[in-house]
């Protein structure tokens, strides 16, 4: 019974404790509150940021951005909104979203034809493949030289210069629509041709 109401207690002192540390970061800078509440919460973000980005860099990524965001910004907490738990996560879903939109327009998901996994099928391993089934990068640039002005245009931009749809949009004066149109459009010739090459 009596470690039931131990149980019940703590989070509420902890979340006190926190508050307290918060403030002390924010009026004082405090390095020793400020470790209290990154031990606190790192692990914690660290296993929430795991399961939201399935990748551990990231994750880690994650955690440091939001860690320094609470340095940052600690003089914006207020105790009376909510909890130190509750604005800490709330940085950090925020943070989440940035770098998934970072992560979005670095490599934009085109469509399920994409050029990459075509090419990676057909030169995958130059051991295992014959060299008759294999299409070079030659081919797959005469093929290239094949697509109509536009379409070549936006793959060149999105492939070869490494630029994101939204950068490609607003570079050629086009809705985003439009260049992911071009790019499917490419990529499911470009496969046709492949194919019809085999």
């Amino acid at each position: 019974m009596e470690s039931r109401s131990s149980h019940s207690v703590k989070p509420i002192e902890c979340a006190d404790e926190m508050a307290a540390f918060l403030s002390a970061v924010a009026e004082k800078r405090c390095e020793r509150s400020f470790a209290n509440v990154f031990n606190y919460f790192a692990p914690r973000l660290l296993s929430y940021s795991l399961k939201q980005m399935g990748n551990e860099a990231l994750a880690m990524e994650l955690v440091q951005d939001t860690m320094a965001n609470v340095w940052q910004k600690a003089h914006l907490f207020d105790a009376s909104k909510g909890s130190a738990s509750t604005w800490i996560f709330t940085i950090a879903r925020n943070i989440r979203f940035d770098l998934l939109r970072k992560l979005r327009n670095r490599k934009e998901d085109i469509c399920a034809d994409d050029l990459w996994p075509i090419l990676c099928e057909q030169t995958a391993d130059v051991n295992e493949v014959s060299h008759d089934h294999q299409v070079t990068m030659d081919e797959i640039g005469i093929l290239f030289e094949s697509l109509p002005d536009k379409q070549k245009a936006v793959i060149e931009a999105i492939y070869i210069e490494g630029k994101s749809q939204q950068e490609v949009a607003d570079e050629m004066n086009i809705p985003l629509g439009t260049v992911k149109s071009r790019t499917r459009l490419a990529l499911q010739r470009l496969k046709e041709m492949i194919d019809t090459n085999d």
